[in-house]
């Protein structure tokens, strides 16, 4: 049993490995591994507390590398992505090599900076029933597949807007704003599988499902505006 007691600490372990690995990708211009690896680390973030739950070695401890773990795996490579599309957008690059306006990308590190009070947030707050912000993984969601709605044949028609530098200042003033508010966001755990009250879990799992295969890795970030726009009609899951 006590070697049982290890595989939760070892999957967020992985989950921080996995998120330093899409970072040195990101750094390198290498955003389809970067979020693949996001991926990966996403799944070891989901089981880690499955088995922590199943085997009952939940620990302060193991809550707090969690959190440092999501805050690499799911706050830094989101910055990462906007930081690199922010350097190669229009206005940054049109610019004088040594006018202030080269510093923008620096602006991407917002989100780092929000999901660490995110995460600090989370741990304190003792609701189970619905987030308060949007959850570190699901804002990693949103920003790192934005460059997947390029290859998209329905959505590279706005492969235009990931060359604004405006459009991508506005995207991550928004994420980082959503991390930090008190939006209450539906949590999607299901409790009991045939209750009425997951009506809504279902309809949202449904729908995402049917953009998942529509527009396979792009359909994330819609996925996530879908989920946020619940949010704000204060839907519960």
């Amino acid at each position: 049993m006590k070697l049982l007691s290890f595989i939760p600490n070892t999957l967020t372990f992985l989950n921080l490995f996995f998120g330093c690995i899409a970072v040195f990708y990101g750094f390198n211009g290498d955003l389809k591994s970067l979020a693949i690896f996001v991926l990966l680390g996403m799944l070891c973030d989901f089981f880690d507390g499955f088995f922590a739950r199943l085997l009952n070695v939940k620990s302060q401890l193991g809550v707090q590398l969690d959190s440092l773990s999501d805050l690499v795996t799911f706050g830094l490579s989101s910055s990462v992505v906007i930081f690199i599309l922010l350097s190669k957008s229009l206005y940054v690059i049109e610019s004088d090599i040594d006018s202030p306006i080269r510093l923008i990308p620096y602006l991407s590190f917002l989100i780092t900076i929000a999901s660490s009070y995110r995460l600090a947030k989370f741990n304190l707050d003792s609701n189970d029933s619905y987030f308060k912000g949007l959850p570190t993984p699901a804002n990693a969601l949103l920003i790192v597949f934005l460059p997947f709605m390029l290859e998209n044949q329905f959505l590279n028609h706005f492969y235009y807007l990931l060359e604004n530098t405006f459009f991508l200042i506005f995207i991550l003033l928004i994420s980082s704003y959503l991390l930090i508010s008190d939006i209450e966001i539906p949590s999607l755990k299901i409790k009991r599988f045939f209750s009425k009250k997951n009506k809504f879990l279902y309809l949202f799992l449904i729908i995402s499902t049917s953009l998942l295969i529509g527009f396979k890795l792009a359909a994330f970030p819609i996925i996530i505006v879908v989920y946020v726009f619940l949010g704000l009609l204060r839907i519960k899951f």
